[in-house]
């Protein structure tokens, strides 16, 4: 297994050397969607209304931080169980998403559009929400406000640690 810093783009750059198990550290630009705000966009994409954020080349975090205490960007913030994103996942990814982070395992519709896309689904460490928030510098709410923690968030990762869990070939940890 490897190790590497990348930034977003970097991750998109070199998708094909990273392989399931390889660690990466992640700075740049991360988007907060879960269950709600995932039917929402999809709702968006139906109706051919405008996203709130461009999905080619992005990144989500399936996250849902707590309020902000004061003075830091954001509060506790650990992933959810990416499975509940998974009717949804295919779709944004075949409009560009490059990668997804969350926890637990994949079903086949969203790996074989892994694959079809060369994108990525990166592990974060699930229980450990007040550390990953740590990693965090800004978070900023951007769409769907009325969803309080679940609202999209744009955030920015400085050294957010994950593990590849399915790379761009289908290779799996799981």
């Amino acid at each position: 297994m490897s190790e590497y810093y990348f930034s977003t783009q970097d991750v998109i750059d070199n998708m094909s050397i990273l392989k399931a198990g390889d660690r990466v550290v992640l700075s740049g630009t991360v988007y907060t969607a879960r269950d709600a705000a995932h039917k929402r966009i999809i709702q968006l994409i139906n109706s051919d209304d405008k996203l709130p954020f461009e999905l080619n080349n992005s990144f989500i975090y399936y996250a849902g931080p707590t309020p902000t205490p004061d003075g830091l960007a954001i509060g506790s913030c650990g992933p959810t169980t990416s499975g509940r994103m998974d009717k949804f996942a295919p779709i944004l990814l075949d409009l560009g998403l490059k990668g997804m982070i969350g926890k637990g395992p994949r079903n086949q519709d969203v790996i074989d559009a892994i694959i079809r896309n060369k994108a990525i689904y990166f592990c974060a460490t699930g229980g450990a929400g007040a550390l990953a928030s740590k990693c965090i510098t800004k978070c900023e709410v951007i769409a769907f406000d009325d969803l309080g923690c679940e609202s999209v968030k744009k955030l920015e990762f400085n050294d957010f640690p994950l593990i590849v869990g399915i790379d761009c070939n289908g290779n799996s940890l799981f």
